[in-house]
Order: structure tokens, then sequence, then C-alpha cells
């Protein structure tokens, strides 16, 4: 690296955080820690039509989820703040009008209503090359007029004037040699009428400023790749323009287009990191974390979706994930979402996490059931993390550790119950000691089954209901190991007097 690397994630603070952004600001993370370099987290929030209370700190809140901390941010701040583009509105317009005056932009005065009235005149109508000298704009306008319209207070924008046929280059580190023909891009705003800079202006500045090694954003905005360009050579920065990457996209399911919040919505998946609640309708959109994902899990899966490190490995820590990281096993095509695919690496995450962690994360879900965080608690997670592929998952699957059932699967046991079974399961309470482990504990019960004339298969599934409710958990005699003989006892007999009535 010739210069330190300073990387960037700018998101607009416009509701949820998808998980394509996410995923934008991991490899992001990923490449700035790979070179001990920094990862800023800058809000670009100059479209305050779109602003929405909330968002900034919901995208912090995602962020710190996901382990994924900024070395700068509006709430940690370095040397190269202000961290939000609202914050550093002055020195847009100062590099605007240095375009005009050398050249590379003009100011134009054009109503909403005319530029309605052209759009209706001309099919696709852009503002450019072809257009702009029927505008009304300072190209076509005589000096002495525009300066009467800017000392008035007339409402205007800032256009870039685009060259006709050039051709603008650059390599990315992705896809290699990438080429524009400046006669199909049009002469995009860069200032508004309320002095806020635009995505174009504002993106090439504040990275200029914050001294931005590396730019990686999402394909999506390949398109304006042209007029950034431009801007960092009229700008005279050419030398100090950040290195690109245009991220692939993050696909539908079926691979046919960019997955959406409504596809989530209709195909029964999240997209976003965390929960979302929209403040103006207070509709709720479900997040990856709500719905019982580990955070090391999601990171773990965004990680591979456009990305490998070029072996059969799937499973990787954050810190695996920096050591192995890099920018050439970037794939160029899109990458489909498969939700079953998340839910393998959450499962997978939950399996070989220790029972400290998973206690951690699942806390609030088993003290409603008494569960306490001791020893006890760490066995029955052991036991049951296996069975898991969600957080949530918990709950069910150990909520009977901590109480016993209140109710019963009937249907799996009332059909068949006999007197026979009864008096099996009074004699199996008269012989089970605290000194027996599962599989002694296993061999005791199939013995006295065959002395009743049972089958071990008629009588174990009654047992498990008596234990646990239903037809779920591990081994029944792991579980009743873990309960303890006199637990085990107690609820055999209250299961056979329930059984019984």
């Amino acid at each position: 690296m010739n210069r330190p690397v300073r990387v960037r994630f700018a998101p607009s603070p416009t509701g949820g955080l998808h998980l394509g952004g996410v995923r934008t600001a991991l490899f992001n993370y990923l490449f700035a820690k790979k070179h001990e370099g920094k990862f800023i987290l800058r809000i670009e929030d100059t479209d305050q039509t779109r602003f929405v209370e909330g968002a900034e700190e919901y995208i912090a809140s995602c962020l710190n989820w996901c382990g994924l901390n900024p070395d700068e941010s509006p709430e940690n701040p370095g040397n190269y703040g202000p961290y939000r583009q609202s914050e550093r509105k002055a020195s847009y317009r100062k590099y605007a009008e240095q375009l005009v005056k050398d050249g590379y932009a003009y100011y134009a005065f054009d109503t909403p209503e005319e530029l309605n009235e052209k759009r209706n005149e001309i099919a696709n109508f852009l503002y450019g090359q072809k257009t702009r000298m029927q505008m009304r704009n300072s190209l076509t306008l005589a000096e002495t007029e525009v300066n009467e319209l800017l000392n008035s207070g007339t409402p205007h924008v800032i256009r870039i004037k685009i060259p006709t046929d050039e051709q603008v280059s650059f390599n990315d580190m992705i896809r290699g040699h990438v080429s524009f023909d400046t006669n199909l891009v049009d002469d995009k705003v860069l200032l508004k009428a309320d002095g806020m800079p635009t995505y174009h202006l504002a993106v090439v500045v504040d990275d200029k400023a914050m001294e931005i090694s590396h730019a990686f954003r999402g394909e999506e905005w390949l398109p304006s790749a042209p007029i950034h360009l431009l801007l960092w050579k009229y700008l005279g920065w050419q030398n100090e323009m950040p290195e690109w990457a245009h991220l692939p996209l993050i696909l539908k399911p079926d691979g046919n287009g960019k997955l959406s919040k409504r596809d989530g919505d209709r195909l029964g998946f999240p997209v976003y990191a965390m929960n979302w609640t929209d403040p103006k309708t207070g509709d709720l959109t479900k997040g990856f974390k709500e719905l019982g994902f580990m955070p090391e899990a999601f990171v773990n899966m965004l990680a591979m979706l456009g990305w490998n490190d070029g072996t059969d490995t799937e499973i990787f820590t954050l810190a695996q994930l920096i050591a192995a990281f890099s920018i050439e096993r970037i794939s160029k095509a899109g990458a489909k979402f498969d939700f079953e695919k998340a839910k393998w690496f959450n499962h997978e995450w939950i399996k070989h996490s220790s029972a400290q962690t998973l206690w951690s994360q699942t806390q609030s879900l088993l003290s409603k059931y008494g569960a306490t965080g001791n020893e006890f608690t760490f066995k029955v997670i052991d036991l049951i993390k296996d069975r898991c592929t969600l957080l949530g998952d918990f709950a069910a699957q150990a909520g009977y550790f901590f109480s016993a059932p209140q109710q019963y699967d009937e249907q799996a046991v009332k059909p068949k119950w006999t007197a026979e079974k009864a008096a099996f399961f009074e004699a199996f309470c008269t012989v089970i000691n605290d000194g027996l482990n599962a599989q002694e504990s296993e061999s005791l019960f199939k013995e006295l089954a065959e002395k009743h004339q049972l089958k071990a298969g008629e009588v174990m599934l009654p047992l498990r209901v008596m234990l646990v409710g239903g037809k779920f958990g591990p081994g029944v005699f792991d579980i009743a190991q873990l309960l303890g003989t006199r637990e085990t006892v107690s609820r055999i007999r209250k299961g056979i007097a329930h059984f019984n009535l």
C-alpha cells in the first residue's frame, strides 16, 4: 500500500439497514483491518427530504451488534470531521463555485415546471450535451442576467458540464478496466437549490477531505463513476483519488434482480440487520437479530455472499475473515440470497459456541423459565444446542428443564395408555437412582420393560412426554440424568396420575 488505508461506510439515514449495506460495511472493515488501516462511518444526510429520525442511531447499533465498530464516526470523531455531511455544508458550495469558475460546471435556473415541460416535450429527456443549450442556465444567459439572478437570490442548482466525445476510464479492483462514453452521461446536479450537495459532489469532496484511500460500494453506483472520476480530475485531485471497487449485488433467491425488502416480506425472511420501526407509520420490519441470529453467524453468512477464500471453508470468525480476506476473491457476479443457507450458518455457530456465549445471547429468553446462568443452565445449553437453529429455539428446547410441563401431548400417549404401562412406570420409579448415568438408566429401563412384557419403544415415548411434555428434545435418558432422580420420579408420577384419569 502506497498510503495509509482509510475506507468509509457512508449510508444515508433513511430507514432500516439492508443486509447489502451491512455487507458493504463488512468488506470495508475487513479490508481496513487486513491492512492495519482505519474504518470510518460517515453519515450521508444531504437529502433532508429523506432524513428519518432515529435512523442514524439505528445504523450505529447495527454495526455495533455485528462487531464492526468504526475507528472514526459521529460518535467517535477523529481528525477528519465532521462525520455528518449536513455539518460540512459550507465546504461543498466552495468547490461547486470553483467548478463553475473553471468552466466545468454551470448555474441552472430552470424551474420544476420548465423541467416538466421539457420532459413532456422530449421523450426520455436528459439534461446534458444535447439539451443544455435549450435550457435556462449560465451557458445560455448573458453574464449580466446570470449575475442579476444570483444577486436576487433566484433559486438555482449547479450542474456538472459533461464533455462530449470522451472516454472516462478507471481500473476497478474487482472488475478490471472499466470505460464510459461521456455522450451517454447527463449533466448531474452537484449543488441543490437549498445549498446542499448531491451525492456526486459530496462523496468526492468528503473522500478527499477524509483522505479515503479505497472506495468500496455496491455496483448500482457504477453508472455514477464517470461523474466522480471527472470531478476528481476537474478539482485537481486526480492523484489523490481512491482506488475503486464496485461490489456485486445480493440477488433475490431466484437470481432475478436485486434483493429488496418487498422480497423478504413476500418470501418470509428478513432483509434488515435489526428490527426497524418506521417512525412515521409505526410499521415494523423484522431483522436478523430479533429473528434469533447470532451476530457472528450473520457476519459469516454475509461474507460468503460474493466472496470466498479459495477453499471449501465456510465457517469463519471475524478474526479469521480479516486474515483470509482479499479483494481479488470477490466475485463480479451477483450472489443469490438463500435463507435456508443463512439458517445453516446460524445453526453451525450455535452448535460450536460455548454455553457461556449462548447464555449471554439467550438470557432474556431462558430467565423467564427460572434459568440463572449457573452450572446447571450451562449443562442444559450444551445438551440442547445441536437442536437449535435460531436463538429463539432455546426457549422451547430448554424451558422444561427449569419447570415441569403443565400440558402433555395427549395424542402421543393416551390412546395406547394401559394399566400395564402405569405399573411399569411405578416400578421404574422405585429402581432408578442418582448413581446411574444416562446409559445405565437406559439399560435398566429396557430390562424392566422386558420383565413387564413390554417393548422398550412402547414406553419410551410416554417417558419423554412425561418429562418434557411432547415429542421433542435430546436423548430422553440424557434429559433424566440432567433433571436428577428426584425430579425425574416426580414428573413420571405426575404423568402416571394424568394419564390414568
